[in-house]
């Protein structure tokens, strides 16, 4: 029997442990690395939740020394990951813990690569560049969408250049991800609808990405479908934990797909637009993709087909533009079912703007795994004036 041939593909990822309870394993798995000093990256509004302090409570169980860095923004800067470097060489620790969002989790990657390689954390910038690899560094996350806790991305926000980096390489991949879903019991709905978004597109850009393969489309497809049926229910009943353990699925299965696949030109902008306005960036690709799906339709149309389908569409008996039509109004519907209204002029971006963004998004490593690859700046600078 002859079998169709699969381009050669890499796939990787953490040691997972999921599940209610996850969270207070994590003194169990610091002390398999043999660690005596933790530096434990978070962020105020998780330790105000308290995810942070069980965090605490386990390492002390283990007997396991620690010291806490908490200066975070939302979107995580360089001279953030540079003072965490520094604590963590003041503080002789050698391992690295991260409890919170993408933020925390990114953070926390940034300063592993510092530690090891020294310099600046932007000297790294792009993809395979890291040559020590980092302490061992375990990642609990506390929303259902970056997904940082089991990828081969970490993004930075470069403050003086007014973008993000990208940073992608499988060195920066946790040694462990603990993934509890009770820790989303504590974010609110609009921080449900941001990262649950992201996550959707994170699935979508790797289904689509001119790098997917059969071992990262069936994650996708799945996401997907877990992110269809549960964000706007998780939304709606913050603490029912059957719909936010379904959304952490999501998340996990859309981040093992893109890890892998990586992504495409709704990141690149969203990237681009975070870094210049420092916007959520869950709000900015929400916003971006039903424009991004438009732009590669024609590139990508029996893959967002499958999308459509597994958005719930009957996309199988459409043409080819009535397809299109539908799958851009069904993201554009869950979006703004979620809370996320509006475009990008509400947020302050401006037609002015758009030179630079288009710029910043072409120059982003996500850019060359979209579908349709732009031939001229002014094909991106079109897609951010149909989002203003």
């Amino acid at each position: 029997m002859r079998m169709s041939a699969i381009e050669l593909r890499k796939f990787v990822a953490p040691e997972i442990i999921f599940g209610s309870g996850a969270i207070e394993r994590v003194g169990q798995y610091a002390a398999l690395y043999g660690a005596r000093k933790a530096l434990v990256v978070s962020d105020p509004g998780v330790i105000a939740a308290g995810w942070t302090g069980l965090v605490f409570a386990a390492l002390n169980e283990a007997g396991i020394d620690h010291v806490s860095f908490s200066g975070v923004s939302p979107n995580p800067r360089t001279d953030e990951v540079m003072c965490g470097a520094e604590a963590h060489r003041s503080g002789a620790c050698d391992l690295i813990v991260a409890v919170g969002g993408g933020s925390p989790l990114d953070c926390a990657k940034g300063i592993g690569i510092v530690v090891s390689n020294r310099g600046n954390v932007l000297d790294y910038e792009g993809i395979d560049r890291i040559p020590v690899p980092m302490p061992p560094l375990i990642c609990i996350p506390t929303t259902a969408g970056t997904s940082a806790d089991v990828s081969q991305f970490a993004i930075i926000s470069d403050r003086a250049r007014h973008t993000k980096i990208a940073i992608i390489s499988k060195a920066v991949v946790p040694d462990v991800a603990i993934i509890d879903p009770r820790t989303l019991t504590t974010m609110d709905s609009y921080l449900t609808a941001c990262t649950g978004m992201d996550a959707l597109v994170h699935a979508i850009e790797a289904y689509v990405s001119n790098a997917h393969s059969p071992l990262t489309d069936n994650h996708a497809l799945q996401a997907i479908r877990l992110i269809r049926k549960h964000l706007l229910p998780s939304i709606a009943a913050p603490h029912d934990l059957d719909h936010r353990s379904q959304m952490m699925l999501g998340s996990l299965e859309a981040g093992l797909a893109f890890s892998n696949a990586s992504l495409g030109a709704v990141h690149a902008m969203a990237h681009s637009l975070g870094g210049l306005l420092d916007l959520p960036h869950g709000e900015c690709n929400a916003m971006l993709l039903e424009h991004v799906i438009s732009y590669n339709f024609a590139q990508a149309g029996d893959r967002y087909r499958d999308v459509g389908c597994a958005l719930g569409l009957d996309a199988e008996k459409m043409d080819q533009a009535e397809c299109r039509a539908a799958v851009f109004g069904e993201v554009r519907r869950l979006r703004t079912a979620a809370g996320i209204s509006g475009g990008l002029g509400d947020r302050g971006v401006r037609s002015g703007d758009l030179g630079d963004l288009a710029a910043n998004a072409l120059r982003d490593a996500c850019m060359v795994t979209n579908p349709r690859h732009p031939r001229h700046q002014r094909d991106i600078e079109v897609i951010y004036e149909e989002a203003l």
